[in-house]
C-alpha cells in the first residue's frame, strides 16, 4: 500500500514481536533520547513499552501528593504486564527532578536519598503486580553537558 501524499513513513519495518520489557521514567523530554540510547545499547532493549510520567517511578512510592498518579500507573502496569507479557521493567530516575523539588517539596540535599528509596519502593510495588517481573533501577545525571546513568541496587537499604 502506497502512503498518501504528505504522510510520513518510518524508514524501518515495524517490529511485530514484543520483547516483554518496559521502562518507566520521568517525562522530562530533555532525557528522552539519552534514555532511548541507554536502553537500546547498554541494556540491549531494541524496543520496549515506554511509560513516561512526571517523576517516573516516584508515582509508585506512596507519596500522598502523587496518589492519583499512583493509581493510574498501577492500572497501566497491570495492563502492560498482562497484555504485553512484561518480564522486565527498568526504572530510571534523574537528578534535579522538578517533580521531587516542586511537587513533593523534597529539599535538594535529600533528593538523592529520596529517589533511591523511591526506586526501591517502586520495585516492590511492581513485584506485587507481577512477582515474575525483573525490575532494575538507574539514576541519571547531567555531568559536563552529558547524561550519565548509574545502576541503583534495589537490595541495599537506602537511608532517608
Amino acid at each position: 500500500m502506497q502512503p498518501s501524499p504528505g504522510s510520513w513513513v518510518f524508514r524501518d519495518s515495524f517490529p511485530s514481536a514484543r520483547i516483554g520489557a518496559a521502562a518507566i521514567y520521568c517525562s522530562d523530554g530533555r532525557f528522552g533520547e539519552a534514555f532511548d540510547e541507554f536502553l537500546h545499547t547498554e541494556l540491549g532493549l531494541p524496543h520496549y513499552d515506554r511509560v513516561a510520567i512526571p517523576g517516573g517511578a516516584a508515582a509508585l512510592a506512596g507519596h500522598i501528593a502523587a496518589h492519583r498518579d499512583e493509581e493510574a500507573l498501577r492500572d497501566q502496569l497491570r495492563f502492560l504486564i498482562d497484555s504485553h507479557g512484561l518480564e522486565r521493567i527498568v526504572l530510571i530516575a534523574h537528578r534535579n527532578c522538578g517533580f521531587y523539588l516542586k511537587k513533593l517539596h523534597v529539599p535538594e540535599e535529600r533528593l538523592l536519598a529520596r529517589q533511591e528509596a523511591d526506586l526501591c519502593l517502586a520495585a516492590d510495588a511492581i513485584r506485587l503486580l507481577g512477582p515474575h517481573v525483573r525490575v532494575d533501577a538507574y539514576l541519571a545525571a547531567v555531568r559536563d553537558a552529558r547524561v550519565t546513568v548509574e545502576r541503583v541496587p534495589l537490595d541495599a537499604p537506602h537511608a532517608l
